[in-house]
């Protein structure tokens, strides 16, 4: 089967592309401030939809998990975030928009699914916003302060399940951890204690051999 170029139709430099939990369709971002969804298959691809609502380059995209539906975010240096739903197919609205930065966000991440729908975010102002929907259709958000002062230039969740298990055993409480890099030449650990979002401190076991 000969190799797909897929052309995008975009207008400026693609920053980044997703491809959704089924592998038939991509979102990708772009510096011409909107987002593509393509479908794919081996006969070829196919434009289905352009999204627009930001105003500047848009960094990255992220598909939610499919139990929540047809859901994307997008992350843009006009410091929105942009959840978008699909209704009708290939007929996207913008579901909510988080104006909480205030400057470019410049990475997002959506928690693993046994956590619910929830969606990491890191900024140049120096902060993570975790924003989570709530059953009323409304959404919780959490922060992380400073998190890394001169920005944050990336976040990614750890699985949900206990560290070192392969399925999760159903009797311990789901783990809510991230991580951040930064602009500061760090990378941090973050846990959720109490509702709170605190640094990460790793327990060091040492093992003495005796003969």
């Amino acid at each position: 089967m000969p190799c797909q170029k897929i052309e995008t139709g975009h207008q400026d430099v693609v920053h980044d592309v997703v491809m959704d939990y089924y592998g038939k369709r991509l979102a990708t971002a772009s510096s011409d401030a909107t987002i593509k969804i393509i479908g794919v298959s081996n006969s070829g691809s196919q434009h289905l939809a352009t999204l627009s609502g930001h105003q500047g380059p848009v960094w990255q995209v992220a598909w939610a998990h499919p139990k929540f539906g047809s859901v994307l975010a997008s992350c843009s240096y006009d410091g929105k975030v942009i959840i978008w739903k699909e209704g009708n197919q290939n007929e996207w609205t913008q579901s909510h928009v988080f104006n909480e930065h205030k400057s470019s966000v410049n990475s997002i991440s959506w928690a693993p699914h046994e956590l619910g729908l929830s969606l990491a975010c890191g900024s140049s102002d120096g902060n993570i916003s975790v924003f989570t929907a709530r059953v009323d259709g409304s959404w919780e958000t959490t922060r992380i302060d400073q998190a890394h002062p001169v920005g944050v230039t990336s976040v990614s969740w750890a699985p949900a399940t206990a560290p070192g298990a392969l399925v999760g055993s159903g009797l311990l409480e789901p783990v809510q951890k991230l991580v951040s890099g930064g602009c500061d030449n760090t990378v941090k650990v973050w846990k959720l204690y109490n509702g709170s979002w605190k640094m990460d401190c790793f327990l060091l076991f040492i093992c003495t051999l005796t003969g």
